[in-house]
C-alpha cells in the first residue's frame, strides 16, 4: 500500500513492516504505540525503521495513519492516572489519633 510519510511516498506491506522490525528491541513506550508481532513499539521507532528517516522528519500521526491502514493495532497516548492527594503531616497524625483534622 502506498503511504506518504514526511512528504515521501512509501510502498509498505504488513509483512514488510513485520520483517523490518524483526530483531529490533522495543524502546520504552511513553506515547503512541503499535503492536508488531507480539511486541509493542513506540510509533516513532517503527517509523524510523520503515522509512530510514530521522524521527524529527515525520509525525507520529503520519505513521499511525499508515500502520492503521495496514491493519496493525495502534494505541494513542496512555491515559494518565488521576493524581492522588497526599495528606499533609497534620492530617496523617489526626487520622492515626482518630480525630478529625481541623485546618
Amino acid at each position: 500500500m502506498r503511504c506518504v510519510i514526511a512528504r515521501f511516498p512509501f510502498d509498505l506491506t504488513k509483512n514488510g513492516v513485520v520483517e523490518s522490525m524483526r530483531g529490533i528491541k522495543p524502546e520504552e513506550v511513553v506515547g503512541a504505540s503499535v503492536i508488531v508481532g507480539r511486541r509493542t513499539y513506540p510509533v516513532k521507532q517503527v517509523g524510523q525503521v520503515i522509512t530510514r528517516q530521522d524521527r524529527r522528519d515525520f509525525t507520529a500521526a503520519e505513521v499511525l495513519r499508515a500502520l492503521t491502514k495496514l491493519g496493525f493495532t495502534c494505541r494513542d497516548l496512555p491515559q494518565a492516572a488521576a493524581p492522588t492527594r497526599v495528606p499533609d503531616p497534620l492530617e496523617q497524625a489526626s487520622a492515626m489519633l482518630g480525630t478529625p483534622a481541623t485546618v
